[in-house]
């Protein structure tokens, strides 16, 4: 089972929506995490009520620091927002580090109609690129294709 930590600096909806989504489709072929560089004290609730919208609960699931994670061997590293690409630790054992940058649809102003729409399309767009992640043929594919192929489905649109 490969394991992967997805990062943002406050570990308050991407990453936690991609590590739920992660574990929720991928079976038995990845193990997902989710941390921060700055988390916040608990999970946006706009990302709870999204998830809730297609039967995933993070409810639960609290904000972690990346230090959590320094001494687990990753094979994946995915940041998803831009400070945390500029901040991303080191991690051991040679992951594959890759940046599936988004919007934060927390700092979007609005009413919570508005809110829910940017946090839907921020859902949304994790599943599609999580969809492609678990279809890549990784039994087939050298390392340096696979992290390729990683990093092109962050500039997918």
């Amino acid at each position: 089972m490969r394991k992967v930590l997805f990062l943002c600096i406050k570990n308050s909806s991407r990453s936690q929506m991609a590590e739920a989504i992660l574990n929720s489709k991928a079976g038995d072929k990845f193990q997902a995490y989710s941390a921060g560089s700055r988390p916040v004290e608990k999970i946006n609730p706009y990302a709870v009520k999204v998830m809730e919208e297609v039967n995933i609960d993070i409810s639960n699931q609290t904000p972690k620091s990346a230090e959590e994670y320094l001494d687990i061997d990753f094979d994946f590293v995915i940041t998803l927002c831009d400070k945390m690409k500029e901040e991303c630790p080191n991690f051991p054992g040679n992951p594959i580090v890759a940046h599936w940058g988004m919007p934060d649809a927390d700092e979007i102003q609005g009413n919570e109609e508005g809110k829910l729409k940017n946090f839907r399309k921020t859902r949304n767009e994790i599943l599609k690129r999580i969809e492609l992640f678990i279809n890549l043929p990784m039994d087939k594919l050298d390392r340096i294709a696979i992290k390729n192929m990683t990093k092109e489905i962050g500039i997918t649109k």
